[in-house]
């Protein structure tokens, strides 16, 4: 029997490409999304696919979603597994310092999304985090662990620890559902992703893509002098989840962090962004400083690794190929 595969926030990054990928596996699937910062053309490609239901819908809408679980219920006995994906998030940095942008959709709308869940009988439960949760404590040798002790920045320091904490509870409900019973599921932690068909320009590599193939140069943020990033294509990250999903061991209640181990610095990203661009010395205007800001992110990915076998694939040149070579396709260029 197929699976059934329910997954909110299905037009951003993570959800279009699971569509993606379970269209692929010809499994079924059933999103909304209120395309708060994405488009119904990041699913084009598979909307009229038999095994694709989609509708525009809001997480935080308990109509639209008592409508959902009644759709889920009436279908649930054709199907040998039922899996909830949570990928609804406001995530961008621009909302990391205001409490009321995040709090409703990515707390109150991960619980209401995972109490749903369980009223169906669902048999596991996906729930999409952030590496924002290590904060301060964001990197050490052999990069940092999901057992390792978080140091966060207080309230006073940084308004942008709300988001953290925000998605770090959400782990703990996840985690209590598990330990009470009530659901099988995880939380995984996501580096930086990225997808060729981010709307979002203010994220850094969409930012230093459409910059430079506009004007040869970019400004970036007086940190980017040292910091220090790893990437992660949005393909790699679902298949990190469609493996824990795979996975009974993995669905444990615990986190798992999904990175890659290439890092590099934003002064090489974007030479990175040139090269593919067909720019050999880009431009870099310094303007601008943001508090809090972790000079590296290194995540440790060997409890993912040896728990379900998955592996990064796409590489950070290949990935920026992949989003300039989109660019150009849509722009006619």
């Amino acid at each position: 029997m197929k699976k059934l595969y329910v997954i909110s926030g299905m037009t951003g990054m993570t959800g279009n490409e699971l569509a993606r990928q379970i269209v692929k596996r010809e499994d079924d699937v059933i999103g909304f999304d209120n395309f708060f910062a994405s488009s119904i053309e990041t699913i084009a490609d598979v909307l009229d696919s038999e095994n694709l239901i989609f509708f525009e819908g809001d997480v935080n809408d308990d109509i639209q979603m008592k409508a959902l679980e009644e759709k889920v219920l009436k279908l649930r006995e054709k199907y040998e597994t039922v899996i909830y994906i949570n990928c609804a998030a406001v995530v961008h940095t621009e909302h990391f310092y205001h409490v009321d942008r995040t709090f409703e959709t990515n707390v109150v709308g991960m619980k209401k999304f995972l109490e749903q869940a369980v009223r169906v009988k669902a048999d596991a439960y996906i729930n999409c985090s952030t590496s924002e949760v290590y904060s301060a404590a964001s990197w050490k040798d052999g990069g940092v662990k999901e057992d390792d002790f978080l140091l966060l920045a207080t309230a006073e320091h940084s308004q942008r620890t709300s988001y953290a904490t925000g998605k770090l509870l959400t782990e703990f409900f996840m985690k209590d559902a598990v330990d009470n019973g009530q659901i099988k599921g995880c939380s995984l932690r996501f580096a930086n992703v990225y997808s060729k068909n981010e709307l979002l320009a203010k994220h850094v590599i969409p930012h230093v893509i459409t910059s430079l193939m506009r004007d040869g140069k970019v400004t970036l943020l007086e940190n980017s002098k040292v910091n220090r990033r790893t990437f992660l294509h949005n393909i790699d990250s679902c298949a990190a989840v469609l493996a824990v999903a795979d996975t009974e061991a993995a669905l444990d209640g615990t986190v798992y962090n999904v990175a890659t181990e290439q890092e590099v610095s934003m002064i090489e990203l974007v030479e990175l962004c040139g090269k593919a661009i067909g720019i050999e010395k880009p431009e870099i205007i310094f303007e601008g400083y943001r508090e809090s800001d972790p000079e590296r992110r290194v995540l440790s990915v060997q409890k993912l690794k040896e728990r379900t076998g998955w592996e990064a694939t796409i590489t950070l040149e290949q990935g920026i190929k992949m989003c300039v070579d989109y660019r150009r396709q849509v722009e006619g260029k």
